[in-house]
């Protein structure tokens, strides 16, 4: 009970901006869950959720969709939760997770997750399921990574960029397991769960890592070149509703 407020507030402001936005898309985060057990955490997901569409079904809203997610910021969830919200905001989503799954296949490679660097959120991964100690490994390399880059990374005057086209990380556990990081662009990495046995084919791995950096590359390329496109058309419509001497009509 002790959300009864939390869920009135929740409705109030949905049905709100429901109003001003039918098209608004809704991402609720079920937040200080660190506290709960997992089946405590899992019940009271269910009971939130129930409660929160039986409030919009009685008034009449019936065709909103709440989407749910449990938070704590004493672990990664909170970074998996924005990934899941950010993907949904990505429109080549679907081709990047085409070409994740083309990359591992032919790789030899268990896992795969294409992270914006800066923020640690994973903006595509393979169709295999994601496993939350999976990714708090991959946060925990990009953190590595950068910080010894920062370290002895720059230049002697303190230039330079701690993550550039030359950033790469290889890091053995001690399950039989390698984590491979590669820089893809200047804002995103690839990082990889490879058996030891498949990275002994790393020539194999980085040659087809070269092709995948290059079709990436090719994918936002053509996003650009579409709003360009896009920002072309306008001006030119608008050049149209002018008259020749600059007056509009």
């Amino acid at each position: 009970d002790d959300y009864m407020e939390a869920l009135a507030r929740l409705h109030l402001t949905v049905t709100r901006a429901y109003k001003v936005n039918p098209d608004i898309n809704f991402e609720i985060f079920i937040h200080k869950v660190d506290g709960l057990s997992d089946d405590h955490k899992i019940e009271t997901q269910r009971d939130i959720h129930q409660r929160a569409n039986d409030d919009l079904a009685d008034a009449g809203l019936e065709k909103i969709h709440l989407s749910f997610y449990l938070t704590s910021i004493y672990d990664h969830s909170i970074f998996e939760a924005f990934s899941k919200v950010v993907q949904k905001l990505i429109p080549q989503l679907p081709t990047l997770e085409n070409l994740l799954n083309i990359f591992i296949s032919n790789s030899g490679i268990e896992k795969a997750f294409l992270f914006d660097v800066v923020s640690k959120i994973y903006i595509a991964t393979d169709s295999t399921p994601v496993d939350m100690q999976t990714y708090e490994l991959c946060c925990d390399m990009i953190d590595v990574v950068i910080d010894i880059s920062c370290i002895y990374g720059l230049k002697d005057d303190g230039t330079g960029t701690p993550y550039d086209k030359e950033s790469m990380a290889i890091i053995k556990l001690n399950n039989t397991t390698v984590l491979y990081l590669k820089e893809v662009t200047k804002f995103l990495a690839l990082v990889c769960f490879v058996r030891e046995e498949s990275f002994e084919r790393k020539g194999l791995i980085d040659y087809n890592f070269h092709c995948f950096r290059k079709a990436i590359q090719e994918v936002f390329e053509v996003r650009m070149k579409v709003v360009r496109s896009r920002k072309h058309q306008s001006h030119m419509q608008k050049a149209k509703r002018a008259t020749p001497n600059g007056t509009p009509r």
